[in-house]
């Protein structure tokens, strides 16, 4: 069976997810990997010295790519996989602007680099699952 266009998005969206997370637990690529904290504004880790990383959050990463690899399998899973999944990130790109970086409630934890980073993928993840599942009108050319 052939992949769909939107099934080979939710893939490589997985992909990356899936490498994000593991780079967050190389030292050197994540930088300060020695202050790196289960969770909580107090870790200092900066995945590619930009991204503020904690354990928890590589976690978050890890399982995003791997529920975009399980729902890649389908059409219909892509889909909702690439919008609801961006939904996610819109969510958490507006938690991170109204949060105080330094409050406990930060506790993934959250940098202005990674609210910017989760607007991109909301805004990403949203058009790609919307557009790539697009079926054409009948007696219209695909």
């Amino acid at each position: 069976m052939t992949a769909t266009p939107v099934q080979t998005a939710a893939t490589i969206v997985g992909v990356v997810f899936l490498a994000v997370g593991v780079l967050g637990f190389i030292p050197g690529i994540t930088s300060d990997f020695d202050t790196m904290e289960f969770a909580g504004h107090e870790s200092e880790a900066m995945l590619l010295g930009i991204f503020q990383v904690s354990i928890l959050h590589n976690i978050v990463h890890l399982l995003f790519g791997l529920a975009g690899l399980a729902l890649a399998r389908s059409a219909a899973g892509a889909r909702n996989y690439l919008i609801w999944g961006g939904a996610i990130y819109a969510l958490l790109w507006l938690y991170g602007l109204v949060v105080d970086e330094q409050s406990d409630a930060n506790f993934v934890p959250l940098n202005n680099a990674d609210d910017w980073l989760h607007f991109v993928l909301a805004a990403g993840m949203i058009l790609l699952g919307l557009l790539l599942s697009r079926t054409p009108r009948p007696g219209k050319a695909a």
